[in-house]
């Protein structure tokens, strides 16, 4: 795959990115948000007989040419490629995702995230986590709350280890209980570091990207999610502080599942999709 052609200026039609490209904050922030609103967090290819390899020309192909999506892996480590492409200081780091059932944190190298610096001002990226994804870029220069439309986020600091945070759909900012999401060093690392997380997330069933199909995409008003034979709705609160987040889920067949994808996500797949969603096996490691 290295006859592939890595273009910036495809990448940035594909994200609906058509503002100036000079490496300004205002410009990473517009990138960012339009990379979450263009391009879905899914692990198809898993369930579709497909492997993930970190290989640039893969991903560029996969995102751009195909126009489908990724998981943390692949959705960063493009969206890297393109920041370094348009003169951005970027980093690649390891994060650590805290788990909703053993409420521990995954083994390093479990999620990928970038910083990217401009002079003395550092800012946190990710344009793939799923649903409790920041829309802009957080400062890693604050422990302090940071709004985001009607979500609040922080970054606290012990030691060496940051902790990402935040109060839930409509979190007022004020006394509301705060949730770990993850947590990360600022060492840097390589796309190739990530390898070996890489297929352990497609083959362990301590993994949701091995046990459920899922595609989700944010919108500018709430976000969709596919999982399984499941088709989830949400609408967000208006504002901090709002706490009315409207869910809708819709029963899919089979044969459903195909129209959906291309409709709602924009994703074609070259072979068939096995729906799955499945009960994650606790790891048996604890972090």
């Amino acid at each position: 795959m290295s006859s592939v052609e890595m273009d910036t200026e495809k990448y940035l039609l594909r994200i609906g990115y058509v503002a100036p490209t000079a490496p300004t904050l205002d410009a990473l922030r517009l990138l960012h948000s339009c990379h979450l609103l263009s391009v879905p967090f899914e692990n198809l290819a898993v369930h579709s007989g497909a492997h993930v390899r970190l290989d640039l020309p893969l991903l560029y192909d996969k995102i751009v040419n195909q126009r489908r999506g990724g998981f943390c892996y692949e959705n960063n480590g493009l969206f890297s490629w393109l920041l370094s492409k348009m003169g951005f200081e970027v980093t690649l780091l390891s994060g650590q995702v805290r788990s909703a059932i053993t409420c521990r944190y995954g083994p390093p190298f479990d999620h990928l995230i970038l910083m990217v610096v401009f002079g003395d001002q550092r800012w946190l990226c990710d344009v793939g986590f799923g649903a409790p994804v920041f829309h802009y870029p957080l400062s890693l220069e604050t422990s302090g709350p940071q709004k985001q439309c009607h979500r609040v986020y922080r970054i606290r600091k012990d030691e060496d280890m940051h902790f990402l945070e935040w109060q839930g759909e409509g979190g007022g900012g004020g006394d509301g209980e705060w949730t770990e999401l993850y947590k990360f060093t600022l060492e840097p690392r390589h796309l190739g570091d990530f390898a070996q997380m890489c297929d352990y997330h497609q083959t362990s069933p301590s993994s949701i990207f091995f046990c459920k199909s899922l595609c989700s995409i944010l919108k500018p008003d709430g976000r969709l999610t596919y999982i399984g034979h499941k088709m989830i709705t949400t609408t967000f609160p208006k504002a901090v502080g709002e706490s009315v987040l409207k869910t809708t889920t819709r029963e899919l067949k089979d044969e459903e599942i195909p129209g959906i994808l291309q409709h709602d996500f924009g994703v074609v797949l070259t072979s068939p999709l096995i729906p799955k969603d499945e009960a994650i096996t606790p790891p048996p490691v604890m972090y």
